[in-house]
């Protein structure tokens, strides 16, 4: 069937295996905020959290709906968290957050995925000095920054920093005054939200080029894949120069 055909085959095989990877995800998260409390996002808002943190990744809806009946049915899976830190291509600092059933798989498949593009795990504490926890909300928006940041300021939110772009609204709050932040912009309008999660967020950034930066990209990639690992966070800028 000639080259064309297999370049479309191995692009769809990956794009399956990346939808695979994120479906795994967003199940365990969501089963395990759904076992945390009530299964039912309008009484758990850990829940409710969760499940809008991936609507905007796309997440087909029976996946969520198999999460919560799966915590209604009394499972007992156990999934522990995992946080590991070290090193990319470029000495690029990583922060990678996993949710597994096996601790032992967990760091096995992050370790390989990191030392198979030249970068090695490092102690707990050697890169998140760098990275602050933030809470992270993107919208669409006609409104001015000005306008937003008025807005969140006057409803006591502590903001860290508004950008906007041609079409987005990007709002930094301090972790605690996530919830308050997503409600007042709820009523001030926004209907949904792009992204609406806590995350790690670097102080610096390091720019990349040539073979470190494809490295990177392909150990992310490699990183994607990986069943355990839940979130991957970096100081690479990817911005274009």
């Amino acid at each position: 069937m000639g080259r064309a055909h297999e370049v479309r085959a191995a692009s769809m095989a990956a794009t399956a295996a990346k939808k695979s990877a994120l479906c795994m995800r967003a199940s365990k998260e969501i089963y395990m905020a759904a076992k945390s409390g009530v299964p039912d996002p309008v009484a758990n808002l850990a829940l409710k959290a969760v499940i809008e943190k991936y609507k905007g990744q796309n997440l087909p809806k029976d996946v969520i709906t198999r999460a919560i009946e799966k915590a209604k049915g009394g499972a007992q899976e156990c999934y522990i968290q995992g946080r590991f830190e070290g090193f990319g291509p470029g000495n690029v600092a990583l922060i990678i957050d996993t949710l597994s059933d096996n601790s032992n798989r967990a760091y096995v498949e992050v370790k390989t995925a990191v030392a198979r593009k030249g970068g090695h795990l490092g102690s707990p504490g050697s890169v998140s000095y760098n990275f602050s926890e933030t809470g992270l909300l993107v919208f669409k928006s006609n409104k001015t920054k000005e306008e937003i940041e008025e807005t969140l300021i006057m409803a006591d939110v502590d903001v860290t920093e508004v950008i906007k772009d041609e079409e987005y609204i990007e709002v930094h709050v301090a972790p605690t005054a996530f919830g308050n932040a997503k409600t007042v912009l709820t009523d001030d309008g926004v209907v949904d939200f792009d992204k609406a999660e806590i995350i790690m967020l670097p102080n610096d950034y390091v720019k990349l080029s040539g073979e470190d930066l494809q490295k990177f990209k392909d150990m992310l990639d490699l990183l994607d894949d990986c069943q355990d690992v839940q979130a991957v966070y970096h100081n690479c800028d990817f911005s274009e120069d």
